[in-house]
């Protein structure tokens, strides 16, 4: 059938010719439609519900919203994991589903599911906000601002208006993000003095300025025939107007309101402060929406900013951070490290031909067989992301394998004096069966890697498809163009090549085989002892999740005391800011300090371009991690590209205390861990407050209730800007007004204790007659885990060591060993995923080899010659070892890869071989002159082949950029493993093909006596 194939493509070139030049044509247009992204899009189904109930703290949220929420999820099916974060005023539970869950259908069963229990809620508490996930969010581009005109109160309304929504229009956006600066409101500073003196209390101000100052629908009416809307119009018209505002106070008086506060056309409190290299900047990022393309959002954006900067000439949008470069850059590096591939492929069938027209056949095969992935790529809806490329860069070399197989055996025919159409037509139909075994082999193997299930299936479904759909394609160029390209384009002469080195090199290879024929036994020997030292390599080899990648930037997380106030804050990130500019790998600085949280932000650190700089990303983070574990009062970590610690051992259980107690002890032991940096509790801290207790007795005589003071204190310090607030209206925008005490006051607490509450008669009371004012501790902020109490112990990887490694050496330290009873060590984030990857890819690489087996069995009807060619497979174990060995590489998800793609490849020289024996020996030839002949004439095509496959990987080892830590082990791995299985399978796969059919001479008579058997005593 295959002959046929071929023979049909040179008779009638015509059809073949369309069809090549069709898909040509439709790889061209996917390639150049195809999205360009930094990883695969992924969905991972999780789902957060956001409760919100203004001042109350994290303990009482805890108890009377967050457990609530976290059992009416608990028994939904397929859930994995549930996280709660509990702050001030807020409770986020994040519940995670199986990979197979269905995001539309979570989000709507997690949001039935706190429907029904909305009545248990507190009914204060805000409606409960129940969203998906977004797992591919995040920032991809930070802009600064700044404007000699233009204060930054009109910087941020400038951002939250003209910027935000010239972003929102362009495609892919899917938020604006403001980083620093305060948005425009009106404050009414209250005088706790006058408030006093006039028996008013702020909550009254609040809600009399509320109710005074809107514009109210009052219905409609038909009026001179006509139907009309009426408005109340009591909306301040200027802020005089407002000042003029009128309060009615006891005794029938009346008092302005400009008499008892200052009102002022200001901005909100100040909560976060932006710098850029020590200045203070106004600055927002913007992330993409799920699936669409990084480089197109990017140049989108990139326009939208250019035009904006001509529009508005008083204002400066500069770039800060785009992490669009990090994959531009691997998208160049990726197809320069293709492009060198080939061109090395190419080059090695050159060398090896001496022929330019053979070579020019090679040359054309490969883009033919490229080509028509990138047509798959883009039906199936994949981009060009570090996955899919690096599946290119490395199935290059074997793209062009089956053609130079096929050329390599037309020049042969060649040399035997044939024409070039004839030569073509038989060499072809005799390599066509092992070139088919070679490709379904291959396809066997990377096929079920597509069907990954976890995590990690999620990154890799798509190298499985695009490998397979390559080498696919490269089979249908071997057998089709491959055949008609040689029919006219090889010379019609023959074409020997006799150079004495070669003719050395083949005798003593011939030597050895003829040796290790004879001496079989012990040959087989060799082989398992050399299978056993291969083995006996892999523990010496550390396990690591995913290699840590060279981005060009560090994010570097800062939480000071929990009291900290924002100048406090920033005056430490000035000092960080500072110290971290002397390092002269560093290009700029970015910082954000406060928000929700005044106590914390983080620092982004743009780096030197990798050729401008002479150390690593992480050798500059653990220089740079020395430095900051000096300041004593500072916890500090380094996000990696997944914003994580490197290092975190989570611990969960009901009891804080021996959570805290057993947490100290972790950390003190992972100190004495070689491969550990900077481990810290990440734990809630206790955060001092200003504690009120009603004196209950005089509270209920007098009519004042809990909510009553709170609501009081709420407004004095902090005021109220949420729906039912007032507004000024402009005439493009409404601009709050926040009601509070002057600053002064509110940071009083004599001024506090002197204040006026309301009392459930309509009365008002002094607040120091009902309650206490004291000063106390609580926590910040309650984490949980899968309904329990957690505690982590954070660290970052010292650069030389890997995940698997020091999770090994603190898993065996005395308090693991030990750990207290209700104390459990839930497995979670790299950890999880790293034994998930083993797993997924041992049973992978288990039924890959299966299917290897079964294709073989199907191909060459035997059971026993399969055995045979499956013998290169643990021949390349040894290779691919050493390499990672020598490379100082870890057994991490890239040298997975690399070893799973060597499984597929390396049954290559057994088929060559194999196929080649069964023919000789079909044709009347001895078996052991066979397998000597086989060696002979299929060394020179195996030798070729492989050299090809390494010059195409070559690049990948030696190629630069952020991708480098993933693509440079997956290549070592695969061209060691391919080099020693080469030399290897020369030798030792003739010898267990004789060994096997030797078995197999043996066990036929034995089967037919047990057939014949049977078959008496069926007649009987």
């Amino acid at each position: 059938m295959s002959a046929n194939i071929s023979a049909l493509a040179i008779r009638r070139p015509i059809p073949v010719i369309v069809l090549f030049f069709v898909l040509t044509v439709l790889g061209i247009l996917s390639f150049n439609r195809l999205p360009i992204n930094a990883d695969p899009n992924v969905n991972f189904p999780v789902v957060t519900v956001t409760v919100t109930q203004s001042g109350t703290s994290p303990d009482e949220l805890e108890n009377s919203v967050t457990r609530r929420i976290e059992d009416a999820v608990a028994g939904m099916a397929n859930v994995r994991h549930i996280t709660s974060t509990i702050s001030e005023g807020q409770s986020v539970t994040s519940v995670e589903f199986a990979l197979e869950t269905d995001s539309d259908r979570a989000v709507n069963d997690v949001r039935n599911a706190v429907s029904q229990i909305r009545s248990e809620l507190p009914q204060s508490i805000d409606s409960p906000i129940v969203d998906r996930m977004d797992v591919e969010g995040g920032a991809i581009l930070y802009y600064a601002l700044n404007s000699p005109n233009l204060d930054q109160t009109e910087l941020a309304y400038f951002i939250d208006n003209e910027i935000t929504r010239a972003l929102l229009a362009t495609q892919g956006v899917q938020q604006v993000t403001r980083l620093g600066g305060e948005k425009r409101e009106i404050r009414v500073l209250l005088d706790p003095a006058s408030l006093n003196s006039y028996g008013l209390t702020a909550v009254q101000v609040h809600n009399i300025i509320a109710q005074t100052n809107a514009n109210i629908a009052g219905g409609r009416a038909i009026l001179s025939e006509q139907e009309q809307s009426i408005r109340v119009l009591a909306s301040s018209k200027s802020l005089e107007a407002l000042k003029e505002l009128s309060i009615a106070i006891s005794g029938g008086r009346r008092v302005k309101l400009s008499q008892i506060a200052d009102i002022i056309d200001s901005h909100a409190e100040v909560r976060s402060k932006a710098r850029l290299n020590g200045k203070e900047v106004l600055a927002f990022n913007v992330s993409r929406t799920r699936g669409s393309s990084d480089t197109v959002v990017a140049n989108g954006v990139q326009n939208a900013i250019k035009s904006l900067n001509e529009q508005h000439a008083d204002i400066n949008i500069s770039e800060i951070y785009s992490l669009v470069d990090n994959t531009k850059e691997n998208y160049n590096v990726a197809i320069s490290t293709l492009v060198e591939g080939a061109f090395l492929t190419v080059l090695i069938v050159f060398l090896f031909l001496r022929s330019w027209r053979a070579t020019l056949v090679a040359a054309i095969s490969l883009p033919l067989s490229i080509l028509p992935a990138f047509a798959v790529m883009d039906m199936l809806g994949y981009t060009l992301n570090s996955i899919s490329l690096l599946a290119l860069t490395l199935v290059v070399g074997i793209l062009v394998d089956d053609a130079i197989v096929e050329i390599e055996n037309i020049e042969r025919h060649l040399s035997l004096g044939k024409r070039p159409y004839k030569a073509a037509l038989d060499a072809s139909d005799a390599i066509g069966f092992a070139v088919i075994a070679i490709s379904l082999t291959i396809v066997a193997v990377f096929m079920p890697v597509s069907f990954i299930s976890g995590a990690v299936g999620q990154y890799f479904s798509q190298f499985g498809v695009t490998v397979s759909v390559a080498v696919l394609a490269s089979l249908l160029v071997a057998r089709l163009a491959t055949p008609l390209l040689a029919t006219y384009i090889l010379a019609p002469h023959a074409h020997k090549e006799s150079i004495e080195r070669e003719s050395s090199i083949k005798k003593a290879y011939v030597k050895v085989l003829e040796m290790a024929l004879k001496f079989r036994k012990t040959s087989l020997m060799v082989g398992v002892l050399l299978f056993i030292l291969s083995l006996m390599l892999v523990p010496l080899l550390p396990t690591g999740f995913v290699p840590k990648a060279d981005i060009g930037s560090s994010q570097i997380n800062i939480t000071l005391p929990p009291s900290s106030t924002l100048a406090q804050t920033d005056a430490r990130f000035r000092e960080l800011d500072k110290l971290i500019r002397e390092h002269e790998e560093v290009s700029h600085v970015f910082m954000s300090a406060g928000g929700d949280e005044t106590n914390k932000g983080w620092l982004l650190v743009r780096l030197k371009p990798h050729n401008e700089r002479s150390i690593s990303q992480k050798e500059f983070e653990d220089r740079l991690g020395g430095e900051l574990a000096k300041f004593a009062d500072m916890r500090f970590s380094f996000s990696n590209e997944y914003s994580q610690r490197d290092i975190s051992i989570m611990l969960s259980g009901n009891d804080p205390a021996t959570l805290k107690e057993t947490a100290i002890r972790l950390k003190a032991q992972m100190r004495e861990v070689k491969g550990v940096a900077n481990p810290q509790i990440n734990a809630p801290l206790a955060k001092t407050e200003l504690q009120v207790s009603l004196l209950a007795n005089e509270a209920a005589k007098r009519g004042v209730t809990p909510q009553a003071v709170g609501d009081l204190l709420r407004i004095a310090t902090v005021g109220d800007t949420g729906g039912t607030s007032a507004r000024f209206n402009l005439l493009d925008r409404q601009i709050p007004i926040r009601v509070t005490l002057k600053e002064d006051a509110r940071n009083d607490i004599e001024i506090l204790r002197s204040l006026r509450v309301d009392s459930t008669d309509g009365s008002v009371v002094s607040l120091n007659t009902v309650a206490t004012l004291s000063y106390g501790e609580g926590l910040s902020s309650i984490e949980r885990f899968d309904r329990e109490r957690r505690i982590s112990v954070d660290a970052d990887l010292v650069s030389g060591y890997t995940i698997g490694g020091v999770l090994g050496e603190i898993n065996a330290l005395e308090v693991m060993k030990n750990l207290p009873a209700g104390v459990k060590v839930p497995e979670y984030g790299d950890a999880e995923y790293m034994n998930e990857m083993f797993e997924q890819f041992g049973l992978t690489m288990g039924f890959g080899v299966m299917m290897v087996f079964v294709v073989l069995v199907l191909l060459f009807k035997d059971f026993l010659q399969p055995l045979t060619i499956l013998v290169a497979m643990p021949l390349s174990i040894g290779g691919a070892i050493a390499g990672l060995l020598a490379y100082k590489a870890a057994l991490d998800l890239a040298a997975v890869i690399g070893i799973l793609m060597l499984m597929g490849i390396v049954t290559k020289n057994s088929i060559l071989l194999v196929d080649f024996v069964i023919e000789k020996r079909a044709g009347g030839m001895a078996r052991l002159e066979a397998l000597i002949n086989s060696g002979k004439e299929r060394a020179r095509p195996i030798i070729m082949t492989t050299i090809a496959m390494v010059a195409g990987m070559l690049p990948a080892v030696f190629a630069s950029g952020s991708g480098a830590a993933f693509r440079a082990p997956m290549a070592v791995a695969v061209i060691c493993g391919l080099i020693a299985s080469t030399l290897l399978s020369l030798v030792f796969v003739p010898v267990v093909y004789s060994l096997m059919d030797d078995f197999k001479n043996f066990l036929l008579p034995r089967l037919a006596r047990l057939t014949s058997v049977t078959k008496e005593d069926k007649e009987r």
